[in-house]
Parts: structure tokens; sequence; C-alpha cells
């Protein structure tokens, strides 16, 4: 008898990874790996958020010439006595502990209200994927070194006195990073000073110097940053000495917008600042808020930057969503009020925005981003602040600028009218039959591609609700009865004998075919093919059966992309008002969720008990409202694209002929037996 080459899989296979291992073992997790800019980009976020949070004026980066980066500010200084509880200096815990830091404790007596830093992952990470890292701290008349190697200490920490001529306080971490963990070991020259300028631009008021020791001077100095002039207050020294380059904006996102737009301005630039002051009935935090400066050009380029608590977030997010949703409000408010649109020309968000060029500063108590690396911000609530600010100062100010608000419209409404033409002309290559739709769809209003949406929805009563709660111009409605047939081995010729079957396949204007066929894609009518079924198993059956429709009669509706999985929450937390949080509805989309949002709920101070908990037994207990915020409205909704992924076509097929085929009970019963005990019963 063969033996099998694999490994025994016992008690011992388990390996728990301790420290800062995990960090090393798998670094792509943690950071971006092509250079090592994000590891160095957690300390100067660091210092960042003890300026955000009054305490420092300075931050100062340099370059060294033995390829070490240090970052130096005059904040607070990081505590270094022993923890209460751990009974090791606190400077050490921050460096070698994954999730510990001071940005935890968001109510009122937090060391850090509004902050970058969330689980305290950050310059754990630093630390980490380092050769060598040294701390130097200033605080409390006092002077503490400590030193790393590859992640553990090296030099024990040594407090001394201060000398009468050194500071008071502040942070001082330089940085080898390892250059076995990174693509590249270079830093990119041209990220870190727009990363640095950044800051600057920001916190109007806060100088932000980057030092090039003479060694890499060179070769780092390069053309202007940008491509433009180079930066305010910018000192370059005499070639073969250092190379120091300073920002200080105290005109703050003004400046830099009028700095680097493309092409000069339609209308003077909108700019404004607001903040939560905790009496609002919006139910925001105290300090929350944004700040934005927003110009519209009918050409060229648009500039885009925007950031939360300091942070850039180069993907966006809900954020950014915010101020599109405010400014669309706002200036379609404004054409309607004084009748501007020309009959047949419908306005979109797009409209307003492709012609948009803005820096966008958010401010939000406890904010949820997408990945470590924090590139795109989650948090729902962040749509709705910002909205709720630009979208009345805008208001404002085109009625107090009625002909700049004029202009504006024009150039708002010449893109709409661009868009429509565009969409009409595909429609006429899409031939000339015109099939009957389902009566039971709902469809959009819209007929670009691009935009519209059909969303294939789990019973009457949810279709309800989606209809009421959808957005009428995109997204489209088709209500599905009871469980759809399993088509696996359903003759392609008998598919419409069934009714759900049927409606599908004409509501998305694509025939069935199979992998090897080329189908008519011209009368496709939707970009998007949403399957939205409730958040139980029940639900998950629906979607096994619809996906197992397309993969097996369209599946190259699943190989273009068309295809798309939402993800509805199962449960709702009414949480209450806990320091500067106020109270809040939180939607978790499963048992892990809902266990990660009480735990948070905890240490933000709320007490056992304090929430209520909701489960939706179907999306037909979720009202229009409920259903758009979770799971319909695109800036906010969690929908997974469906593709074969790494196992590729064959691969699904052999494994969903295993599931769905009506010869293989004797394989679903072996699969059953193996991995029964990992399932938990949904009942």
């Amino acid at each position: 008898m063969a033996t099998s080459k694999q490994g025994n899989y016992a008690e011992a296979s388990i390996r728990v990874l301790k420290g800062l291992e995990p960090v090393k073992q798998r670094p792509g997790m943690y950071t971006r790996t092509d250079n090592p800019l994000h590891v160095i980009q957690e300390v100067i976020d660091n210092a960042a958020d003890e300026a955000l949070a009054g305490f420092g004026k300075r931050i100062a980066l340099t370059l060294h010439a033995d390829g070490s980066v240090s970052v130096d500010d005059d904040g607070r200084g990081i505590p270094f006595g022993l923890h209460p509880e751990e009974q090791v200096p606190v400077v050490e815990i921050v460096f070698t502990r994954l999730h510990a830091g001071g940005k935890f404790d968001k109510g009122a007596g937090g060391a850090y209200s509004f902050s970058g830093g969330l689980h305290g992952v950050g310059v754990s990470v630093t630390n980490a994927l380092a050769r060598r890292l040294q701390v130097t701290v200033w605080r409390d008349g006092q002077v503490a070194t400590l030193a790393f190697g590859g992640g553990d200490v090296s030099d024990t920490l040594q407090v001394r006195a201060a000398t009468a001529g050194e500071r008071k306080h502040g942070t001082c971490v330089r940085v080898w990073p390892d250059a076995k963990y990174f693509d590249s070991a270079e830093l990119p020259k041209h990220e870190l000073m727009h990363l640095l300028r950044s800051k600057a631009v920001l916190m109007p008021g806060v100088t932000v110097t980057l030092t090039q020791e003479k060694a890499n001077a060179a070769a780092v100095a390069g053309p202007p940053q940008d491509g433009g002039e180079p930066p305010r207050g910018a000192d370059a020294k005499r070639p073969g000495a250092d190379i120091t380059q300073t920002w200080l904006y105290k005109g703050g996102l003004r400046d830099y917008l009028n700095q680097h737009l493309a092409a000069e301005p339609l209308i003077p630039l909108f700019e404004g600042e607001q903040y939560a002051t905790g009496n609002e009935t919006e139910n925001f935090a105290e300090g929350e808020g944004a700040a934005w400066c927003v110009a519209f050009t009918e050409d060229g380029a648009t500039l885009r930057e925007s950031y939360v608590n300091l942070i850039p977030t180069l993907v966006g997010g809900t954020h950014e969503a915010g101020l599109k949703d405010g400014l669309f409000g706002a200036i379609k408010g404004f054409i309607e009020l004084h009748a501007l649109a020309p009959k047949g020309v419908k306005l979109m968000p797009e409209d307003v925005f492709s012609r948009a060029s803005f820096v966008l500063s958010a401010k939000v108590l406890d904010p949820q981003f997408q990945g470590q690396i924090k590139e795109r911000l989650n948090s729902r609530d962040a749509l709705r602040l910002v909205s709720a600010y630009v979208k009345p100062a805008l208001e404002l100010w085109l009625n107090q600028h009625v002909e700049y608000g004029k202009k504006l419209a024009d150039l708002v409404i010449r893109q709409a009218q661009t868009r429509q033409r565009a969409s009409q002309k595909v429609e006429k290559r899409k031939g000339s039959g015109v099939a009957v739709l389902p009566g039971k769809l709902t469809d959009c209003e819209s007929r670009d591609l691009k935009l519209n949406e059909v969303f294939l929805v789990e019973g009457d009563s949810a279709g309800g609700s989606a209809k009421m709660g959808r957005d009428k111009e995109t997204q489209a409605i088709l209500p599905l009865r009871g469980k759809v047939l399993n088509s696996w081995e359903v003759e392609r010729d008998r598919l419409f004998a069934n009714n759900e079957i049927h409606d599908i396949a004409v509501a998305v204007g694509i025939d069935p075919h199979g992998p090897n066929d080329t189908p008519d894609f011209s009368g496709l009518r939707y970009g998007k093919v949403c399957i939205l079924s409730d958040a139980d198993v029940d639900g998950s059956h629906i979607q096994v059966l619809l996906l197992t429709l397309f993969l097996r009669h369209f599946p190259k509706l699943i190989e273009r992309g068309h295809v798309y999985v939402a993800k509805p929450p199962l449960f709702r937390v009414d949480a209450p008002a806990r320091g500067k949080k106020p109270a809040a509805k939180i939607y978790a989309l499963d048992e892990g969720e809902l266990e990660a949002t009480l735990d948070k709920l905890r240490k933000e101070g709320a007490r056992d008990g304090s929430w209520s908990i909701s489960r939706f037994k179907g999306l037909g207990e979720m009202n229009a409202e409920q259903l758009w915020e979770t799971t319909l409205n695109p800036d906010t909704r969690r929908l997974l694209p469906v593709a074969y992924g790494s196992a590729g076509f064959d691969a699904t097929v052999l494994s969903l002929t295993k599931l769905m085929g009506k010869g293989e009970a004797a394989a679903r019963r072996e699969l059953m037996e193996l991995h029964g005990d990992a399932i938990e019963v949904d009942v």
C-alpha cells in the first residue's frame, strides 16, 4: 500500500505565533511591501497625531547617509515608566506588542480624541521589519533611550536627567528598514515629499522638514516635486551639503489647491470647515466634522486628495462619498429652484463630481478603514457627517452668488447632456428587437451600462422594501418567489419552463450559453447583476442556486465581471451614548462581526446589557431606509464580485458538480462527514 507523502496533521501541527512573529511571517497583511515608505509613514503619523492633539508644532524627517530614516517631533513624548499591569516600560510595549497603544480610548479624558492610530499595530510593524530601531524620548525632565534589533530589545531602557540645554519634550525614532522584507529598499522620494507636504497643508502652523544627508543629497534632490515650483520656504543648500526642505502653510487647503490646479477654476473656490459641538440633532460626536476646498474646472486633470485624521486615504471612501453627496444635493437643489434644467435632462452625482477638484480633511472619532494600510475609509457615518456640513454650506454660498451658481449649473447640465448622448449611442447599437420585460421587474431609468444595476431579491416583501429604498435612476429590482430551480442538470432548451429563470434571462438581456460560446452582449441591460438574499442559511441556499444558474448557463456574465453578491447585515445593535460617542445604530454582518462590535462598545465604556441587539429574520424585516443604508447604497454597502478565483473554471465546475449534481449524494455525504463538525447550524 502506497504511503502518503503528506505530513501528519495533529495537535502539534498548530503553531501559535507570538510577539511580532505574525508580522515577519506575513508582512503583506500589515503593510505595503513594495518599499519601506508605509512603515516610515506609521512613525510620521504618530508625530502628526501629537500635532493633531495640539501638543506639537514641528515634525522633522531625516534621510541619513547610512540608509536609515529618523522622525523627530516636539510632542509629549512616549511614556517610559512601567505599565501598571504589564510591569514593562511603556515605550517598549508600544514597539514590541501588537494591539497595544494609547489610541483605543476615544472617550473623555483619553490621550487622543482624534487620531489615525486605531489598533496599536503601526510602529510595532515598523519595528518588526527593521534591522535596527532606536528611540529617544524627552519627557518630565528626563531623557530615555532604547534600541531594538529585528523587533527585539537589543539595548535596554536607559534613563538620565536632561541637561540644561536639552529640549523638554518630544520623541525621535530612527529606523533601519530590513531590505529582505521589501521588493526595493529605496524610498520613493516623490511620494515621501508629497506625504510630508500634505501634513503641513492639513495642519496650518505646523512646520514639517525633510533633510537629506549629503551622501544622499545628489541622488535624491532631483527636479522640483510635482513638476512645479519648490515648496514654500524650501531651503536648498549648496552642492555637497545636506539638503533641507521646509513646509509651513498658513493658508491651508486653499493655498495648496490653488498651487496645483491644472486649469483655471470656472468660479471662485468653495471652501468651508465645520465641526460638531455635541449639541446637534444629527448625533455626531463633539469635534467630528470636516474642512474642504473645492474647485470646478471645465477641462484638464482633476486633483483629488482626501484625509481622515491626517491619514491620506488614497482610494477615497465614505468621506469622499459624503462630499459628493453634499455637492450634488446643493447644486441639484439650486438648478431646480431656478428652473435651469432643460427638458429631458436628468442630473446624476457624477455630472457634478466629474469636474470637481478638491482637498478634503475629515475628523472622525473612531474611523473604520479597509485594511491596515488605511487607504480607504469605510465608516458609514462619515458619509452622513460630511454631507450634512457640505450641503447647507454650498446651498448658502450658491444663493449668495447666483451668477457663479448659474455658471456652475451650466457646466453640470452640459456634463449630463454629454453623458446622456453617449448612452443613447450605445443604445442604438443594441439591435431592433425589444423583449417584453417581466411584469414584476421594477426597472431603472438610466440606460448607462456602467451605472445600471439589477438586484435579484429573495421574496416579495423584501422586494417591496428594496423598491422603496433603491435609487430609481440606476437600480432595478426583480423579486424572486421561493427557491430558484437547481439548474445544474437542466437542459438549456428546458430552462425557460421555469418562470423565475425566464424572468432573470429576459431582464438581464442575455441568452443562456455555454463556456465556449460567444453570446451576444449587445442586449445586456445592466452592468451589475446583484444577488440579494437573506443573511441566514436559507438566503445562502438561494445564493448558491442563483450562482449555479449563472455558472452553468451564463458563464460569460461571470467571466466579464457582471455578477455580484450583496451582503446584508444579520444583526443591528442599538448602542447607548458612551464618552464622546453619541447613541448609534450599528449593523453587523454575522456572529463574528457582532462579537467584535460588542467588544468595541465595552472598550468605549458601554456596560454589558446597555445595548439592545435585533436579529433580522429576513430582508423583509428591514425598512427601506435600513436596506438602502446597509445594502443598496454604493458608498456604504458591501458588494462582493463573483469570479472563478485561482482554482479556475474547470475546478469550480467540479466543485459545483459535487454540490449540485443529482448523482453525487455519496460525495456530498463524504464532504459532510469530513467537515460537518466545523459548521455552526443556524436554526
